[in-house]
């Protein structure tokens, strides 16, 4: 079998990924070409019990398709990006070896980024730092903490937010570990250690699926949402908080929907709210990964709201399988 290129579906929550991707593997096993495997790219997934709020692919398409890295770990747990990467990349070399093809899909792009231009070199973390941050941080408050990372890295502290406590934390995690600012560790001096683990040019093709008209995203992450509701997410988030091993602060909880359903539960503003307020940061979210997506030279952009998207990515993708046949 020739190589190829791995195909990888990309986009804003909402756009279509998941089908686009699902469709593809039908398409292929119509037509006799290598099965597919798809590879997720999205760190929600990986939490098990986050089933609703997460737009996990159903039992049905999980047996007609194979899917990866979907149900890897407890939501008390961490999954880092380095795991992702490699996991992602061993996955690509088992799946090429049984004789099918890899397509990888899904939406979190720092994943991605890693992905394609290799990981920084950056500090561990630090279990017993991360708990004396955080004490700090439940004496003074996030933005307190937030005002003490624009002292020692403004460049970072510009880009987030003062209650963004996962950042904030892991920034002046690596400022105390490292003595250098987590900004530093992007320039020119530490390009070396990531281009030595980036991928090849050839090696990934980037279909990214981007709505022209972004009111055309808005109505569907909406949709979304209130299909999201419909079908028993708040109750999930009960489930998950009657377990007694979750808090606010874990990546888990910090998902977006999850965050403001545990918000709502806790009585933080009405429950009638959750709707808008749940909207509202998955338009955050979408807004995000455009950004990364636009900072992605090599990407194919697929107008999501196109009259075909699917049959867009069938026409860049099919060929990719046939050259791996031949």
């Amino acid at each position: 079998m020739s190589t190829a290129p791995v195909l990888v579906i990309a986009g804003p929550t909402a756009s279509g990924k998941t089908g686009a991707a699902l469709a593809l593997a039908r398409a292929a096993r119509s037509r006799g070409l290598p099965p597919v495997e798809i590879i997720s790219v999205d760190s929600a997934l990986v939490y098990r019990g986050m089933d609703i709020g997460t737009a996990k692919p159903t039992p049905a398409e999980r047996a007609e398709v194979p899917h990866h890295l979907i149900d890897l770990i407890e939501p008390t747990a961490a999954y880092s990006t380095a795991e992702f990467v490699a996991d992602a990349r061993r996955l690509i070399g088992e799946i090429r070896a049984r004789g099918a093809e890899p397509v990888l899909a899904g939406g979190t792009m720092l994943y991605l980024k890693a992905l394609f231009d290799g990981l920084d070199t950056l500090p561990p973390a630090d279990a017993a730092l991360r708990a004396e941050l955080d004490a700090q941080a439940a004496r003074i408050g996030w933005p307190a903490m937030h005002a003490e990372l624009a002292r020692i890295d403004p460049t970072t502290a510009a880009r987030l937010a003062p209650n963004d406590a996962q950042r904030i934390q892991r920034a002046l995690e690596v400022w105390r570990l490292s003595g250098q600012p987590l900004s530093a560790w992007h320039t020119d001096r530490f390009d070396r250690a990531r281009v030595a683990e980036a991928a090849r040019p050839d090696e990934f093709r980037l279909l990214s699926l981007e709505p022209q008209d972004r009111a055309w995203l808005h109505a569907r992450i909406a949709q979304r949402f209130e299909a999201m509701l419909a079908e028993g997410f708040v109750p999930e988030v009960e489930r998950l908080r009657a377990r007694g091993d979750l808090d606010p602060g874990l990546p888990s909880m910090r998902c977006v929907g999850y965050r403001q359903a545990w918000e709502a539960l806790d009585g933080l503003w009405p429950a009638s709210e959750l709707a808008e307020r749940g909207i509202a940061a998955t338009r955050q979210l979408a807004k995000r990964q455009l950004t990364w997506l636009r900072s992605m030279p090599q990407r194919e952009v697929i107008a999501a709201d196109g009259p075909d998207p699917v049959g867009a990515v069938l026409a860049r993708g099919l060929p990719l399988l046939e050259a791996r046949a031949r």
